[in-house]
């Protein structure tokens, strides 16, 4: 297995046309004794988002995972642009509530991979961090503990996490799981203003009707691709025919 960087060329094509941040080849990835992704060959277009989609068990979050890179391929090609590591949200239930935290704090752990969790803080990390508070418009609940917050509210400090780490590449399971509609749709609408703004943006999904707003969708199934390319070319009723009911 093989993983690749290269630097991000600029670009203002549209996302069909655009060159992949990230590229698998015939990529395989699972646990022991329990192979998940099979063969998988698929582009992830630059500065643009990405919906990961499909049931329960088809490899999504092994995907992710493996973009991310803390699951290592058995065996193909991973290449992908940028010099830096990505940036990935888990899901909100991979945080717990109680832990003893404020926004600010889960914020900075973001800036942890430059300074390593008991160093201070330097001035550009606090401007960071400051940054991406106000990204989310979430300053004003800097003070505040996890647990106190609503789940959209923790979401977006999740995702600010990741923005802090100041990575061209941001990784999200399941974003908007769990969400009431208008925190859902602030969610997606900050997505796509990321991706504008230089960032790639990848997501593993369920909510169908966010991943119709992604710039390239892939369709997974039992550990393969079934499909990719712009979510009105994928996610056509015959495609998701033989999925029906496998959705959680």
């Amino acid at each position: 297995m093989k993983i690749m960087f290269n630097k991000p060329p600029h670009s203002t094509a549209a996302p069909h046309d655009r060159p992949a941040h990230l590229h698998l080849s015939a990529l395989c990835a699972g646990y022991p004794g329990r192979p998940v992704l099979r063969e998988m060959t698929a582009e992830i277009p630059e500065l643009a988002t990405t919906a990961l989609v499909g049931p329960n068990g088809s490899g999504k979050s092994t995907l992710l995972g493996v973009l991310a890179g803390v699951i290592h391929p058995t065996s193909g090609t991973l290449r992908r642009t940028g010099d830096r590591p990505p940036a990935f949200v888990p899901q909100r239930g991979a945080t717990g509530d109680t832990l003893p935290l404020t926004v600010r704090q889960t914020v900075e752990m973001g800036r942890w991979g430059e300074r390593g969790p008991w160093r201070r803080l330097t001035r550009q990390d606090h401007a960071a961090v400051d940054a991406a508070l106000d990204r989310l418009d979430i300053r004003d609940l800097a003070a505040r503990q996890l647990g106190e917050l609503s789940g959209g509210q923790r979401q977006r400090a999740l995702i600010a996490q990741g923005l802090a780490q100041g990575s061209d590449l941001l990784l999200l399971d399941e974003p908007t799981t769990g969400l009431d509609p208008g925190a859902r749709d602030r969610i997606g609408a900050l997505l796509t203003s990321l991706a504008a703004d230089g960032v790639t943006v990848v997501q593993a999904t369920h909510d169908l009707e966010a991943a119709r707003t992604a710039d390239a969708c892939l369709l997974l199934r039992d550990g393969r691709l079934v499909g990719q390319g712009h979510p009105d070319r994928v996610l056509t009723p015959s495609a998701l025919a033989g999925l029906s009911g496998r959705f959680g």
